[in-house]
């Protein structure tokens, strides 16, 4: 059935599985397997509930006039994401007094050995480089102008394609976290510099030190595959139209969050196998077909009870589902980039109270 597929069967792509050619040569990625992990936060707004802001706070509502006498109960969602396979393997949801590093921390709980985990700027730190190895994992970080001296070092020089191997001391300031964790000192990471198609330079720490089975060519591509998960916060806010909460209790609010992970799931996995019957028909077409991921969940909305609950026959109900994903696909047009529009929030405050259409 497909929903064994979720755990036992779910595509563990490879490094590189999804990759073009390197130079002319496609790379052993089947001798380096790894699955792909992002840690990110999104921040919720909460309903106005005595019970959630006595758990989450509040903050008050102002505006260029001042205090306008409203307030919001503010919340941290972290996912623990499957980058290739699209999948929401934890999701917590704590105040925003909780830092988005620590959630990751604790997320790692759910990481696997060789895992690695991709993840920007606001992360990338010695003690949760730490906490990763000692999991047996590895991480590829985004390093910011001012974080380490060999990071610093590679945005002076300003070139890219370079790749070095350096051996890190923990600051002073987290000595006693590291012992109290059980953590040691010193770490050896490499750091790769990448050249963003904008022209901008780019510094990436890791734990992958082998420059033969890790070149540096491929890394830029790899923490490409990241975007998924800012895509991933979006559509739960915007297509699953989280912050539209019908209930009004932290139990109601943290079940809502789980529920939207879990509608996400069902919609990734079946929207795969869609895919592949697509991918199937390409042949005749100018641009490869792509699953409509508006008209996905729409199908899903109208036969999610039926495929969890009903007593209809499970594949009637999934063969439907896949005929329903598969109509009105869209074209992948290759090298497409249209420029973004500066932000309005005019513009956006229209399409919120007059346009938009949620799905659930």
């Amino acid at each position: 059935m497909a929903f064994q597929r979720l755990r036992d069967e779910t595509r563990r792509l490879h490094l590189l599985d999804e990759l073009v050619e390197v130079g002319g040569t496609r790379l052993a990625a089947a001798r380096r397997g790894h699955r792909l992990l992002g840690c990110d936060g999104s921040l919720l707004r909460l309903p106005s509930h005595p019970g959630v802001s006595e758990i989450f706070g509040e903050v008050a509502v102002a505006n260029h006039l001042g205090d306008t006498g409203t307030h919001y109960a503010p919340a941290r969602l972290s996912v623990l994401y499957d980058l290739l396979n699209r999948l929401g393997l934890d999701a917590r949801l704590a105040p925003v007094a909780t830092g988005e590093v620590a959630l990751a921390a604790a997320q790692l709980e759910r990481v696997e050995q060789n895992d690695v985990l991709i993840w920007d700027r606001g992360f990338t730190g010695f003690v949760l480089m730490a906490q990763v190895l000692a999991h047996d994992a590895h991480f590829i970080g985004r390093c910011s102008q001012r974080s380490f001296a060999a990071a610093q070092a590679m945005f002076r020089m300003n070139r890219a394609g370079r790749s070095q191997v350096v051996k890190l001391t923990a600051a002073s300031d987290q000595r006693a976290e590291l012992a109290a964790l059980g953590l040691p000192r010193e770490l050896t990471v490499r750091f790769v510099s990448v050249r963003l198609p904008t022209g901008e330079l780019e510094v990436l720490v890791t734990s992958l030190l082998d420059a033969t089975l890790y070149p540096q060519p491929e890394f830029l591509e790899v923490y490409h595959f990241r975007w998924h998960h800012e895509t991933y916060h979006q559509m739960l806010k915007g297509r699953l139209d989280l912050e539209n909460w019908s209930g009004q209790t932290v139990e109601a609010v943290r079940q809502e969050v789980q529920a939207a992970v879990l509608v996400s799931n069902v919609e990734s996995l079946l929207s795969q196998e869609a895919q592949e019957g697509l991918s199937a028909q390409n042949a005749g077409r100018q641009y490869p077909a792509q699953v409509n991921r508006a008209v996905s969940y729409h199908a899903l909305k109208e036969r999610l009870l039926d495929l969890l609950w009903s007593r209809r026959p499970i594949q009637d109900v999934l063969e439907e589902i896949q005929r329903w994903m598969q109509s009105n696909p869209v074209s992948v047009r290759p090298n497409r980039s249209p420029p973004r529009r500066p932000q309005s929030f005019h513009r956006s405050y229209h399409y919120q109270r007059n346009l938009r259409k949620a799905v659930f």
